[in-house]
């Protein structure tokens, strides 16, 4: 099965999920970052931390190059990096590179997106659209703190509205001072109708090994 995983914002820890979700499972396991920015220079080329992260969780072993096609080094907006390259970063452009996922004979795949669902790729359009096209189920990784019950049930609503499944949404809390934790955590569970594969307390450098103890995979719909 393969599934796209979003997010509430940036920095709200898509990677960490991500590479907990494929550390959980058991399993023939792979994981893709399409696009990504704030890369850094090698003498291997361009390499994105979040990519290199989910790389290293994932029992099939590929090229950096399938992990993450688009890679920028600039930490900017990727459409805008890609515009300054003279990149298209077209859905169609992006879906060819991930078809591949179909074929790799993987009990359990995941696509990690960047920034949150309506990440704009340029030219009118979103990354979203990608998901559509491939009609993947939606993991949501809520990062937990100040805005984010606003921000969880708009994003989910987005999803839904755009005609795709949520097959289970993550607390990860990525502010260890917010105030009535508990009590956020019980309205969201309240108000989200998807599964709740688990609240992720705030780990200081997490590793995906820790983090894969506060989930429950069986629950993925």
């Amino acid at each position: 099965m393969t599934y796209f995983v979003t997010g509430t914002d940036t920095d709200c820890g898509k990677t960490l999920v991500s590479s907990a979700l494929l550390t959980a499972v058991k399993g023939e396991t792979v994981g893709f970052k399409p696009v990504a920015s704030g890369c850094e220079q090698t003498e291997q080329g361009l390499r994105n931390s979040d990519a290199l992260a989910l790389m290293a969780a994932s029992s099939i072993k590929l090229p950096y190059e399938d992990i993450n096609p688009f890679a920028f080094l600039a930490a900017i907006a990727p459409h805008i990096a890609a515009s300054e390259q003279n990149i298209s970063l077209s859905p169609k452009k992006i879906q060819a590179q991930l078809n591949m996922v179909q074929y790799l004979g993987a009990d359990f795949a995941l696509v990690e997106g960047a920034g949150g669902w309506r990440l704009p790729l340029g030219d009118g359009h979103f990354m979203s659209e990608v998901v559509q096209a491939m009609q993947l189920p939606v993991i949501l990784v809520v990062g937990m703190k100040l805005g984010c019950l606003n921000h969880a049930l708009l994003t989910a609503e987005a999803i839904e509205r755009d005609g795709l499944v949520i097959a289970g949404w993550v607390a990860n809390q990525v502010d260890p001072d917010m105030a009535n934790q508990q009590e956020n955590l019980a309205s969201l569970q309240q108000m989200m109708s998807a599964p709740f594969l688990g609240h992720i307390p705030y780990l200081e450098n997490a590793t995906a090994a820790e983090a894969a103890v506060y989930l429950d995979v069986n629950l993925l719909s």
